[in-house]
């Protein structure tokens, strides 16, 4: 059975994440991956020479914001011609080794695959309750206003091809960039995928649910996207 290319770039977004992103960058599977892409958000760390020293390409972004970043670190991996894009966090809670699975549902004809954090893979206590109950809402919301799969996160661990990711035109920069991705997906009729993944406790303490500022500011981003493009889906 034949290997497949490494046709895949992947970006990770980093904000502080100094004492995590040698772990992620060591566990990720290389035969697949064109390029690894750390998006240093301007971190006030080390974030970018532990990244460089561990193999990625390292590239700043000054302006805040982790859909900032996604978009950012999407302009520099078209520039390698991938023929998909991946995205995981830089905190270690994900299992990068994993996107070897997230990629086989591609390989089989996916367009979008998410890796839920929800369906038994996360370990006790590493999902936060707003976490959890933000990600049961937004679902909701989604499956009440869209057809197509029923999702049941909105974890950042995914891939997409570009293809696809060029085709719903990612906009926005800052908290809403997961769900916009997974609705337009649905908006665009694009096929999509979910399997579980594990998850565990993050190294450090999370920029947005892991405070009652961040966790208020990405909820109210979230529902009012989710509303947004549930409006504008009646003029497509």
């Amino acid at each position: 059975m034949n290997r497949p290319e490494a046709d895949t770039v992947i970006i990770i977004p980093a904000y502080n994440e100094e004492a995590s992103i040698s772990y992620v960058l060591d566990d990720l599977p290389k035969d697949r991956l064109k390029a690894i892409i750390v998006v240093n958000n301007n971190s006030t760390d080390n974030t970018a020479r532990v990244a460089s020293d561990h193999g990625a390409t390292v590239i700043l972004e000054e302006t805040m914001g982790y859909g900032q970043a996604c978009l950012t670190g999407i302009e520099k991996a078209l520039t390698y011609k991938p023929s998909i894009i991946a995205f995981v966090d830089g905190d270690y809670s994900d299992f990068p080794s994993e996107l070897t699975r997230i990629l086989e549902e591609i390989d089989k004809g996916a367009d979008l695959v998410i890796g839920s954090r929800t369906r038994g893979g996360a370990e006790a206590g590493a999902l936060l309750p707003q976490a959890v109950f933000g990600n049961w809402l937004a679902t909701s919301l989604m499956r009440l206003f869209f057809k197509g799969l029923v999702f049941t996160d909105l974890g950042p661990f995914r891939a997409i091809t570009t293809k696809a990711l060029l085709e719903i035109q990612m906009k926005d920069r800052d908290f809403g960039w997961t769900v916009e991705m997974q609705i337009k997906a649905l908006i665009h009729k694009l096929k999509c995928s979910e399997i579980s993944v594990g998850y565990k406790k993050r190294i450090g303490v999370s920029k947005i649910t892991g405070t009652l500022k961040g966790t208020v500011k990405a909820g109210y981003k979230i529902l009012g996207l989710i509303f947004y493009l549930r409006l504008r889906s009646f003029f497509r």
